[in-house]
């Protein structure tokens, strides 16, 4: 009998509230280490929506959270199946989706969950299977700041780093690269985060504040001062129940992968990966 929701969500997830503000999500994300968050009303718990770190910086003019988010997020509810689910992930390229019971919220399952069944099922998909976006890149020797506008624009949430032969010398992200150690209080105070003591959620937004809003402290930094180097790879052969495995040993969203002779072919995201559990690769 095939799982559904109900078997892998994660239940009573932490939420967000509205009428609340942009430094209400970004503490939230902050404190509990998330990039995204369901949104619902105050008065009755009900769902309103889904905001993202990602939408927050494409729509930082704003500070109420309500013009923020996204309303006309998609839902799925507790019975359905994870083929389902891994359909919609896929399709959508989507990283949440609220579940949802007789109109309130009692869950959320992410592409996380998914692949922890990936890694245990056997199966002949392999990683080249499921390469479905074209894969952006950047230089190493190029502005920090263009690179953000280019991933901006590009809607992609990494991005491999080449240098001068093209040779693939590092990766960025929008989670996890900033890990320079700078306090910047003005800017924290900006941003509107009290948790100054946690480090790990805040140098993950302080240069998309600083890129957004102009600022001069990005002016000389060059992704080679941020990326991270030597990254991990994947061969275009590798079964995707071990590409699964080795995103969740690692908490990667996506992952770069190479050719017979070290080339870069691609980049495979954890939602390419859930493929594998619908069994069809134009999904």
């Amino acid at each position: 009998m095939s799982k559904t929701v109900a078997d892998i969500m994660v239940p009573a997830p932490i939420v967000v509230e509205v009428p609340g503000s942009r430094s209400d999500a970004i503490n939230t994300m902050v404190r509990n280490k998330l990039t995204g968050l369901p949104v619902v009303r105050a008065s009755d718990g009900k769902l309103m929506g889904i905001v993202s770190r990602r939408d927050i910086f494409r729509k930082f003019d704003e500070d109420q959270l309500s013009l923020i988010m996204k309303k006309e997020c998609i839902t799925v509810s507790p019975d359905m199946t994870v083929e389902e689910v891994a359909r919609i992930f896929s399709t959508k390229r989507i990283h949440r989706l609220p579940v949802v019971e007789d109109g309130k919220l009692v869950g959320i399952i992410t592409p996380t969950d998914l692949l922890r069944l990936v890694k245990d099922m056997k199966t002949d998909m392999i990683a080249e299977d499921v390469i479905r976006t074209t894969c952006v890149t950047s230089y190493e020797g190029e502005p920090l700041r263009y690179t953000i506008a280019a991933m901006r624009i590009s809607d992609v949430s990494a991005t491999p780093v080449l240098d001068d032969s093209g040779k693939l010398v590092g990766i960025i992200t929008d989670r996890d690269l900033f890990n320079d150690q700078m306090k910047d209080p003005e800017a924290l105070k900006a941003l509107g985060i009290s948790e100054t003591d946690n480090l790990a959620g805040y140098r993950n937004v302080l240069p998309l504040f600083y890129s957004v809003t102009g600022r001069t402290e990005m002016n000389d930094k060059r992704v080679s001062d941020f990326m991270v180097r030597d990254p991990l790879t994947v061969f275009k052969k590798m079964n995707l129940a071990d590409v699964a495995k080795m995103m969740l040993v690692n908490d990667f969203g996506q992952i770069p992968v190479h050719g017979t002779k070290d080339e870069l072919v691609g980049m495979v995201y954890d939602v390419d990966v859930i493929c594998a559990l619908t069994g069809n690769t134009n999904e």
